[in-house]
């Protein structure tokens, strides 16, 4: 029996072919999600997306039209059950279509059809999770796909968005327009233009209190710097070095609207075991094992952090969104600078002082007793 094992780890190199290395990861393809209520201006934005000269070749996905969409009209709805609807190209070089699945083979196919795209868009229905797309974008990015995930965008209405983010939702269901801003990298308020200074104070504010991480534009009829939307690297470790800095930063928010949902943030110097910090996550993230003083259980939607494992001269990146979670070494080292762990977490129901309670107790004190 053992000979036999013997016999079939000595065959296991010849099925790796080593000839071929894998492409640079540059050659990935960005895909950026962009949410939102309807109304917000989403579409507005991907409209002046679509047809600004940017010399960029973009292609947008609209997934499911929602009622009075402004692209709509450009559109016939498939009656042979194909993927796609109707291309729509633009002079610009760029591309729009609705996807009736939010698959990555529809993107994928999308490519093969229409060739390589400088970055793609993809906007949700007005009530969607983007964290749910986002999750699976992602993990075909480790699978080796030709496209790799960018960064969240939500765009929020100005003048309702509060009143969007203050209703009350049945037991148990967390506000949409709240999650939407719990899962982005970027926030754009839109129609600043229809509201006073002070009520443009009060969504910011509210913002601010679900998401401490999120960047925040400003803007009127969508109107917005493409440099500033594109290129966020927020899933990557291209993002190691700004997000350092970032995580100094960020600061505890209370809950202000959607009761539960908010922003705990803190720091433990020393290195981390990493099993002991597996550990930890999954216990959070998959297994909801720990609880707020009510008895409720956590709920983690993002979270960010930059720590440092034992023996390794890098800084190393977590991300997560909802129960996925990935870590991944920073071009960044440690050199002389304190070895501080960082973490952000966004999600419902937090209590700082048990995470921090239990993050010492499971992976500080597990690297120490290693």
């Amino acid at each position: 029996m053992d000979g036999m094992v013997m016999e079939e780890e000595d065959d296991c190199p010849e099925l790796v072919p080593i000839d071929t290395p894998p492409g640079p990861a540059a050659e990935q393809i960005p895909v950026t999600i962009i949410s939102g209520y309807l109304g917000a201006g989403k579409t507005t934005l991907l409209n002046y997306i679509l047809t600004e000269q940017h010399n960029k070749r973009i292609a947008v996905i609209l997934n499911e039209f929602g009622e009075g969409s402004a692209l709509e009209k450009s559109l016939a709805v498939s009656q042979a059950g194909e993927l796609y609807e109707e291309w729509l190209e633009l002079r610009n070089g760029c591309l729009c279509c609705s996807v009736k699945d939010n698959g990555l083979k529809a993107i994928e196919n999308l490519m093969e059809k229409k060739g390589k795209f400088d970055y793609i868009l993809l906007e949700t229905t007005g009530l969607a999770d983007p964290g749910a797309v986002a999750s699976m974008f992602w993990v075909d990015a480790e699978l080796g796909s030709d496209i790799y995930l960018d960064g969240i965008v939500t765009v929020i209405d100005a003048k309702y968005g509060l009143q969007q983010l203050t209703e009350e939702k049945a037991d148990g269901l967390v506000n949409e327009a709240a999650r939407q801003i719990a899962v982005a990298d970027l926030t754009i308020i839109n129609k600043t233009d229809l509201v006073n200074e002070e009520e443009l104070a009060q969504i910011r504010e509210a913002v601010r209190s679900v998401n401490g991480l999120v960047k925040i534009l400003e803007t009127q009829k969508s109107r917005v710097n493409l440099s500033e939307v594109l290129d966020l690297h927020s899933f990557d470790s291209k993002d190691g070095a700004n997000l350092a800095e970032k995580l100094q930063l960020v600061k505890d928010t209370r809950p202000h609207l959607d009761k539960s949902i908010l922003t705990v943030t803190f720091e433990v110097a020393g290195d981390l075991s990493e099993d002991a910090l597996n550990v930890f996550i999954q216990e959070l993230l998959w297994e909801k094992m720990f609880k707020n003083k009510e008895g409720q259980p956590m709920t983690v939607i993002r979270l960010k952090g930059i720590v440092s494992f034992a023996g390794k001269a890098h800084q190393v990146m977590l991300q997560g969104v909802h129960e996925l979670y990935d870590l991944n070494e920073t071009p960044q080292l440690w050199g002389e600078n304190p070895r501080i762990n960082r973490l952000v977490f966004i999600g419902r129901n937090l209590d700082k002082t048990i995470l921090q309670e239990q993050f010492i107790s499971t992976v500080v004190e597990g690297a120490q007793g290693n």
